[in-house]
């Protein structure tokens, strides 16, 4: 009971959701003195749904995140994990599924209404005992009220997306993983040759999104409208961009997208594509809308500031010639269409 005590104070005791991940898989591993116990997303991908590991803890060893081994892939295909699959699709509670060896593996859903984005994986050599399988689900219960009052606190209440304070906590980490990254690339080994990044490898990418003439929709259609002009964008960035790439609502008509491990080839492919999808989309009674969009690669050491600055002057470039584009900031300056300036008189967010 002791240990129990315990762990639902430290799972409590978090204010990010991947401490809660590791949290609730330390506590259910103990508990139910489990071989394996993971973290699952499911993602889904154009009607397709995908299970990607998030965290894992093996007997024995510490709990930690799950390294993705490629970034751009959402996982393996449900239809590998029949049991899981029939699960989901029939709203159950859990799964459970025994392998030739004898082998049993639990898994639990986390429901949040009829939708489920995450789900816990017990591995176990032995059956579980209704005991255990009744503390696991007291323990799931609080994770996912916790979950779902975290996913309250990080979200924009009319898109659904990930808000403002979300991303400035999202791009200190990301400012704070490139850091080290960035150092071990510069790091001397010992035969004396300095390692460097090469131009063609992959980097973290900041973009701002703005809808065109936005407020000409306001103005023609009412603001009913264009909330839903907003709430379309907002599901077309989400499908557009990929399961590891996190996209923000910073309020208005704009938006900002986190696009992780990607080379600039493949970010102007993804950025080009949800624009594409945008004007290319029919909005109710609205008809046509395009964005425009200004993006700029990520460095460790640069101020969040000047990062978004610079993405925004982008956007100001593309918003002043012609609209309906994506600009890279870089591109425009070494091009001379775009002067690197310290602070940007055009940037709305400051």
């Amino acid at each position: 009971m002791d240990s129990l005590l315990k762990h639902m104070v430290d799972m409590t005791g978090h204010r990010d959701h991947t401490m809660l991940d590791i949290s609730v898989i330390s506590a259910v591993q103990e508990l139910a003195s489990a071989t394996q116990t993971r973290v699952l997303s499911l993602v889904n991908v154009r009607g397709q749904l995908f299970v990607r590991p998030r965290a894992i803890i093996e007997r024995g060893q510490p709990a930690r995140m799950e390294e993705i081994a490629d970034p751009a892939s959402p996982g393996e295909p449900i239809a590998q994990y029949p049991a899981l699959a029939r699960c989901i699709a029939q709203h159950e509670s859990s799964a459970d599924y025994m392998n030739a060896a004898g082998e049993h593996t639990l898994w639990l859903p986390i429901w949040m209404g009829d939708k489920a984005d995450t789900c816990l994986e017990i591995i176990n050599p032995t059956p579980y005992t209704s005991d255990t399988i009744h503390i696991i689900g007291g323990i799931v219960s609080v994770y996912r009220n916790f979950q779902n009052l975290l996913d309250y606190s990080e979200r924009d209440s009319l898109t659904g997306l990930l808000n403002r304070k979300t991303f400035d906590d999202q791009l200190s980490k990301m400012l704070q993983a490139s850091s080290v990254e960035q150092d071990a690339l510069v790091a001397v080994p010992p035969d004396g040759h300095e390692r460097r990044q090469h131009s063609d490898e992959e980097k973290q990418w900041l973009a701002v999104v703005d809808v065109d003439h936005f407020k000409a929709v306001n103005d023609k259609f009412g603001h009913l409208y264009g909330d839903e002009v907003l709430i379309l964008i907002a599901n077309l960035l989400t499908s557009s961009f990929r399961a590891q790439d996190r996209v923000f609502r910073f309020g208005g008509e704009e938006f900002v997208v986190l696009l992780r491990s990607s080379t600039l080839e493949n970010a102007k492919k993804i950025i080009e594509r949800f624009r594409k999808n945008v004007e290319e989309h029919e909005f109710p009674q609205v008809g046509r809308v395009t964005v425009s969009v200004g993006f700029v690669s990520i460095s460790a050491y640069e101020a969040p500031v000047i990062i978004l600055g610079r993405a925004d002057q982008a956007l100001y470039y593309a918003k002043s010639h012609g609209r309906n584009m994506a600009c890279h900031y870089d591109e425009l300056v070494s091009s001379g269409r775009l002067h690197t300036v310290e602070s940007n008189d055009t940037a709305e967010f400051f």
